[in-house]
């Protein structure tokens, strides 16, 4: 009996170390496969690295770009408002220049031709051609008006 016990305790022994070997072999493959994976992360990690410098560098010269556009835009808009400030002053330079002009006109109009303008104005809505003549001698008198005043300050030497 001893001796066969001796046998099964061999025999177990040597069952083990056999499960042991298998999966001894079993590891190496995980351990193996794991190598590998580390060296494709290592690889992987280096492109994200080498892609987040790129970014910043990137991000960098956006910021710079914002920056420049915002003075400039900055710069442009201060200028639009002193043009538009400069052009409000000149057009209500110019209703001024037209309102003298007007006066001008209207008083250097025979007195007949200023009792017409009266009846013009009381008469209902004219015809579209009668309109179109009145305007046309009304342009007409105006020109007038306006080389006569520009005459007059040319005789006194304040034409520019």
């Amino acid at each position: 009996m001893s001796h066969s016990f001796g046998l099964v305790i061999e025999s177990l022994v040597a069952v083990l170390l056999l499960l042991t070997i298998g999966y001894c072999m079993l590891l190496n493959r995980r351990l193996k496969r794991l190598k590998a994976d580390e060296h494709s992360m290592r690889a992987m990690i280096a492109e994200l690295i080498t892609a987040t410098e790129i970014a910043e560098r990137a991000i960098g010269g956006l910021k710079v770009t914002v920056r420049e556009c915002d003075e400039n835009l900055g710069a442009q808009l201060t200028a639009g408002a002193a043009l538009s400030a400069k052009l409000a002053k000149q057009v209500t330079a110019g209703d001024a220049i037209l309102n003298r002009l007007t006066q001008i006109a209207l008083a250097a109009r025979p007195a007949g031709a200023e009792a017409q303008a009266t009846a013009d104005v009381a008469e209902p809505v004219a015809p579209a051609q009668n309109i179109s003549a009145q305007n046309l001698s009304n342009a007409k008198a105006l020109l007038a008006a306006a080389q006569a005043f520009s005459e007059r300050r040319r005789a006194t030497g304040l034409a520019a």
